[in-house]
């Protein structure tokens, strides 16, 4: 039995696949490094100098969430565009001891 073509088990399409989750977590870093930029500076811009320690934290919480926020959006992205959500579903179906003939 074969990979389907569009499917994470084909290395060519897993390739094509993670590369562009790739790409899109990179360009989501770019966001987060001015998103965490941006909330350092609005602080300052109210605040003051800040201590050195609040400014690194700052930037690391602002930064990271976005990240992680950009990394589990380009997983659902990969999950739904590689057809992984719709081979679970026929697998449930397949597989479902309540269902109903």
């Amino acid at each position: 039995m074969s990979a389907p073509h569009d499917s994470l088990d084909d290395p060519a399409y897993a390739a094509l696949a993670w590369g562009r989750f790739r790409r899109i977590l990179g360009w989501m870093a770019v966001l987060a490094i001015v998103c965490a930029a941006a909330g350092v500076a609005t602080l300052y811009w109210w605040t003051g100098i800040m201590p050195l320690h609040m400014g690194i934290a700052t930037a690391l919480g602002i930064g990271l969430t976005v990240l992680m926020g950009g990394a589990l959006m380009g997983l659902v992205f990969l999950s739904s565009g590689s057809g992984h959500d719709e081979h679970v579903d026929r697998f449930n179906e397949q597989y479902d001891p309540g269902r109903q003939d």
